[in-house]
């Protein structure tokens, strides 16, 4: 993999040398081709405009954090040998890559918090020009979340659309948007530990459904999600909230989005497996990572990743693209503290909740792709099996499913205190 045009800065080498070992995974070797090579990126003031040797069909931006990032794909281009004409300091490199054959990868690290405005493509196609917009912190992660936005090539160099003979009109069911943050109950001190449950599926999204029973997914993983907040606010050791406390659909952003909103310190999503074979039973925990385990934890990734897709439409308005990004190296302290968590939820659960033998699997899930909280997504059992079924339905099902997170959870905290008081003390 090779990049061009950084900025010359000695003191950010290594860490822009991580950056782009994080990048590389991502982008492919450049091919040869009639598109439109990069010819540089000018900055002036404000104002930045990526040159081309020939016209490109259009253009998308979308934002990265940890650290601060501004990634372009250039469509219908190819990776040059232009400069980078550095301006007023906001942009502290720029690197660029083939992403595939015909779409080019620019990526500007940023030294402050910033956005895109005004962009647009030259009307010959052979520039893209946009303003770098200074906000805060907060405002930057909200920019982030939002995901993918697309410039569009000038009306000229469109190709005319093909003639409409057909059209159908199907009702979408409105996605959750603007959604108010959930109470959060137990411990009155602001201090303690934040835990955010999240009841996987419901509304227009039922999940996975018993065939011989009709059990619904959505309705035991919120009466799981109930018991285990009742268990852990009668504990009075955590904070909890809820994604969910009643029949409503959430997409995959919005249910993470709540626990950063509220700084969770730690974010469990609740579901319930199912398979072909009815046989299949036990519970099984996921955590986040960009290569599926096996191919089981392929299968679960891609089913659950669609839960925003209904009729066709994407009612989260986020790209694939944005979905397999690779993940920063600064995620990796999270998933580490995730992945520990897996294997003490298992150990304390183990009791009280019957686990598959390969108890912990990895999937690139995206409800898991908080950066900065440490995520698990707990299959508590298949509800396509009548056993797992009447486990996770029942009452008393419930409340050891609530017992043995409640108990991983506290010991969870208890061993990060411990830790935190051991350095202090040392």
């Amino acid at each position: 993999m090779k990049f061009g045009w950084t900025a010359d800065r000695r003191a950010s080498h290594k860490r822009r040398m991580l950056q782009s070992i994080a990048l590389a995974g991502t982008i492919l070797m450049a091919v040869p081709g009639s598109a439109g090579g990069i010819s540089g990126v000018d900055v002036q003031d404000d104002i930045v405009v990526v040159r081309f040797d020939d016209r490109v069909d259009g253009a998308s931006a979308f934002l990265l954090d940890s650290p601060r990032r501004i990634a372009l794909d250039i469509n219908g281009a190819q990776m040059g040998r232009g400069r980078f004409t550095p301006g007023n300091g906001a942009i502290a490199a720029v690197r660029q890559g083939q992403l595939s054959g015909d779409t080019a990868r620019v990526v500007l690290d940023l030294s402050t918090p910033a956005t895109l405005g005004n962009a647009r493509l030259a009307q010959d196609g052979k520039s893209l020009s946009f303003s770098l917009q200074g906000v805060s912190d907060s405002r930057f992660r909200a920019e982030v979340g939002k995901g993918r936005t697309r410039f569009d090539g000038p009306a000229d160099m469109a190709a005319r659309p093909q003639k409409r003979i057909h059209s159908i009109t199907v009702p979408i069911p409105a996605a959750a948007r603007g959604v108010s943050l959930p109470q959060v109950e137990g411990a009155h001190d602001g201090a303690r530990p934040l835990v955010v449950i999240d009841a996987g599926h419901g509304g227009h999204d039922p999940g996975a459904i018993n065939k011989e029973n009709g059990k619904r997914e959505k309705d035991v993983t919120l009466a799981i999600a109930q018991a285990i907040r009742d268990q852990l606010v009668k504990s009075g050791r955590v904070r909890v909230a809820l994604t969910r406390d009643d029949d409503k659909f959430l997409v995959l952003q919005e249910r993470y989005g709540i626990a950063r909103k509220l700084g969770a310190d730690l974010f469990i999503s609740i579901h319930a497996d199912a398979a072909e074979n009815t046989e299949a039973h036990g519970a099984t925990v996921y955590t986040l990572s960009e290569t599926a385990s096996d191919r089981e934890a392929a299968r679960l990734a891609a089913r659950e990743n669609k839960a925003d897709i209904i009729n066709g439409v994407n009612l989260g308005g986020q790209s694939g693209d944005v979905s397999s990004i690779l993940i920063d190296l600064t995620q990796r302290e999270s998933m580490n503290i995730s992945a520990n968590f897996a294997r003490l939820l298992q150990r304390e659960a183990a009791p009280y909740v019957p686990f598959r033998s390969a108890y912990h699997r990895f999937a690139s899930l995206m409800v898991l792709k908080a950066p900065d909280t440490p995520s698990i997504l707990f299959e508590t059992g298949y509800i396509s099996n009548a056993d797992d079924s009447a486990f996770l339905s029942s009452r008393e099902g419930q409340g050891k499913i609530a017992r043995g997170v409640a108990r991983a959870i506290e010991v969870h905290f208890a061993r990060k205190l411990a830790m935190r008081d051991g350095a202090a003390g040392g």
